[in-house]
């Protein structure tokens, strides 16, 4: 099954991301393999909508769950449209984050865990 944790790195060694729309990176992991794909987030600096545009990004890879620190109410409500499932409040390493999901021990999220302004707030200098 394919999934996607925000990081803060290329690797899945890095940090989770706590932001999904102004994450640094997407990886892309092959829970069965580890074979994983880093994709650098082209909305990290986006004036607005980067939520909606980094869910279409996602969507598009064919993954079934995000895992994440936030999800915002726009992007979490294109995910949800997509199918895809959302586990939020999840930090640590990316590698450590894949372990717990194919042992079930993460739970999928009910709602947005931000507000729609978040990730402008807490954009890196």
């Amino acid at each position: 099954m394919k999934i996607c944790i925000t990081s803060q790195g290329d690797n899945l060694d890095a940090q989770i991301d706590p932001r999904f729309g102004r994450c640094a990176y997407f990886i892309i992991v092959e829970t069965e393999s580890l074979e994983f794909e880093a994709i650098q987030n082209p909305n990290l600096d986006a004036s607005g909508g980067a939520g909606i545009q980094s869910a279409q990004l996602v969507a598009g890879k064919q993954v079934k769950a995000i895992i994440t620190g936030n999800v915002g109410p726009n992007a979490f409500q294109t995910l949800q449209s997509a199918g895809i499932e959302m586990i939020t409040g999840v930090s640590g390493r990316v590698r450590d984050a894949v372990e717990k999901f194919k042992k079930g021990e993460l739970k999928p999220s009910q709602s947005a865990s931000v507000d729609s302004k978040f990730g402008v707030q807490n954009r890196r200098k």
